[in-house]
């Protein structure tokens, strides 16, 4: 597989997780443990459905204790936190400071070996970072001393998912089939979590129901895989700052299932985004055939 075929697969995780926001909206009122426990779980059963005629995939599993700490680290512990900081921190605000991982992922690139942080890449995780301001600009709320704790996990948040990624390339050697473990893992754990501080809400109709399963098939599934090989054999800079679409995609999604208004923060926010995207990309794009 080449850098160029694996940065592409990547990207398709962008778009799938730009479709979390309105996916989630449409499972209900399900709390958060307990759905990160629903979908995890599918999502680690679609990567087990790939090891069908491949019995030397469950080898995958066989991995050292850090790989594991890392894997599960990265899944759970982003989750953990997110949730964590939605529920102290109002939406924007932890929404903001979560999407600081784009721009730490170009940042953090530059520690691994053989990799060349140029300034294209900096201005363009700069430019997307930029637009997602302006995207959550008019939409938070004066702060209160009793966000802080959540704000804090937001923040945090945001250097584990660029961490995990940034180690997923160190720990090439590591297949991606080794995902769904990491998978399965956290929809253990988020279950464990659900039962000791959440109340079991389950899914009212079948659209719900549907929702859930698209959700463990995509955005919570097949997401992680594409984004695993992206990171492992792709271009890991321009992943990072192409992964400012997602809030702007997910705004678009949600504008176009009503849950949401078009506004000119929006198409400013969009050029910015785009922009800085195609300027990290520059190598990629402009590469001779």
């Amino acid at each position: 597989m080449t850098p160029r075929t694996a940065t592409l697969i990547g990207l398709t995780a962008i778009l799938m997780w730009s479709l979390l926001a309105v996916m989630t909206v449409a499972t209900g009122t399900i709390p958060a443990f307990q759905l990160a426990a629903m979908t995890f779980a599918i999502g680690g059963l679609v990567g087990l459905l790939t090891w069908i005629g491949r019995i030397e995939a469950m080898r995958s599993l066989r991995q050292p204790r850090v790989v594991w700490i890392v894997g599960i680290g990265g899944l759970f512990g982003y989750h953990a936190l997110y949730f964590l900081a939605l529920r102290f921190a109002p939406p924007a605000e932890a929404g903001l400071l979560n999407y600081l991982w784009p721009l730490l992922i170009v940042l953090f690139s530059s520690f691994l070996p053989g990799e060349r942080l140029a300034v294209h890449h900096v201005i363009g995780a700069l430019l997307g970072l930029v637009g997602t301001v302006l995207l959550f600009a008019g939409n938070t709320s004066d702060f209160a001393p009793g966000q802080v704790p959540g704000l804090v996990a937001a923040f945090v948040a945001a250097f584990v998912w660029a961490t995990y990624s940034v180690l997923s390339r160190r720990l090439k050697a590591v297949p991606t089939d080794a995902v769904a473990g990491f998978c399965l893992a956290t929809a253990a754990l988020a279950a464990l979590t659900h039962v000791l501080v959440e109340t079991t809400v389950w899914p009212q109709t079948a659209l719900q129901w549907l929702a859930v399963v698209a959700l463990g098939i995509g955005p919570v599934g097949a997401a992680f895989y594409a984004w695993d090989i992206g990171m492992k054999r792709g271009d890991i800079r321009v992943l990072g700052a192409a992964s400012y679409a997602t809030p702007l995609l997910s705004t678009g999604f949600l504008i176009a299932a009503g849950f949401a208004k078009a506004s000119a923060n929006i198409a400013i926010a969009a050029i910015l985004i785009a922009g800085g995207g195609l300027i990290a990309a520059k190598d990629m794009v402009l590469r001779r055939r």
